[in-house]
């Protein structure tokens, strides 16, 4: 098993920037895909952006691509989130997530989560 913890958010302004990061622990974390979601109030989890194995492909959801970076250091055990041009739609907790043979966007095929950090963006 892995285990993941979020830190990173925070409160920001419209246009401003974070930076999220996901820390493992147990199993080693290159044998995991890797993914961010987010969760707004009153509203399904979705995805974000993911990240494979060796950080050698990336995927994005269309509305954060050219604004958010999907990265990874496997031997620190850490992924990242790069958030810049923020905008209000962007609040919600962010969770990170990860799974071990699965490579997209089903939030039921990632088996291991951290609690979540929020973000919120202010106008």
């Amino acid at each position: 098993q892995v285990q993941l913890v979020e830190s990173g958010g925070g409160l920001v302004q419209a246009g401003g920037s974070l930076r999220l990061s996901c820390t493992a622990s147990g199993r080693t974390f290159s044998e995991y895909n890797m993914a961010w979601f987010r969760q707004a109030p009153g509203k399904e989890r979705e995805f974000v952006a993911a990240i494979s194995k060796n950080g050698g492909s990336s995927s994005y959801k269309d509305s954060v691509k050219g604004r958010f970076t999907i990265s990874r250091d496997n031997a620190n055990n850490t992924g990242n989130l790069q958030m810049n041009s923020l905008k209000p739609e962007d609040t919600a907790v962010y969770y990170c997530a990860a799974v071990t043979a699965y490579w997209g966007i089903n939030s039921a095929r990632y088996n291991y989560w951290g609690q979540g950090t929020q973000v919120t963006v202010s106008s």
